[in-house]
């Protein structure tokens, strides 16, 4: 990301502080912060990041975050629907390994030096929201993690790596986006 965006992010952040989801964790009082310019917390996410038989063009949305605790090795990203009609909910997006020194990814951009496993859709990478009735929340939460890379697999299931996550994470913050297939 060039300066000039740099900035721009910044100054957007700093506009939005007020629609920033943020969490505290119980290893510690820090609290991270995640937004984007594509969504706002707690509204709809646009007809673009669909997945493609919902009508959407499966287009993940830029996401940027900030505050990481001192110590943090690597990040993770998760998008879950807990609203799915199946037991845990259902896993859109899990990337781990996210370098530190990266706070941000662009729309429709893929991680290039993070691993992105598979969803429950059974695809690497982002797969995008298609509920099947109703309106649904889609929740993207990065995790600050204590280590360099995550012991994990392509075989390994969703819900076993949120579990190796959350066993690493030092802070995490989350932004909700809302859905509804029409």
């Amino acid at each position: 990301m060039n300066i000039k965006n740099k900035v721009i992010v910044m100054l957007a952040m700093i506009a939005m502080g007020s629609t920033i989801n943020q969490t505290v964790q119980a290893k510690g009082e820090y609290t991270m912060k995640i937004l984007s310019m594509t969504f706002v917390n707690n509204t709809s996410l646009p007809l673009e990041q669909a997945y493609g038989q919902c009508g959407g063009q499966n287009i993940s949305p830029d996401l940027m975050w900030r505050d990481a605790p001192e110590g943090t090795k690597s990040y993770a990203l998760i998008m879950h629907d807990p609203d799915a009609p199946m037991p845990g909910g259902f896993y859109h997006w899990l990337v781990v390994d996210i370098p530190v020194n990266q706070e941000s990814i662009a729309k429709g951009q893929r991680f290039s030096e993070a691993k992105e496993l598979k969803n429950d859709f059974q695809e690497n990478g982002y797969g995008g929201p298609c509920p099947p009735s109703g309106e649904h929340r889609y929740n993207f939460t990065i995790y600050a993690l204590d280590i360099d890379h995550l012991d994990v697999s392509s075989g390994d299931i969703p819900q076993e790596v949120e579990q190796k996550v959350k066993k690493h994470a030092l802070a995490q913050a989350t932004l909700t986006g809302l859905y509804r297939h029409k």
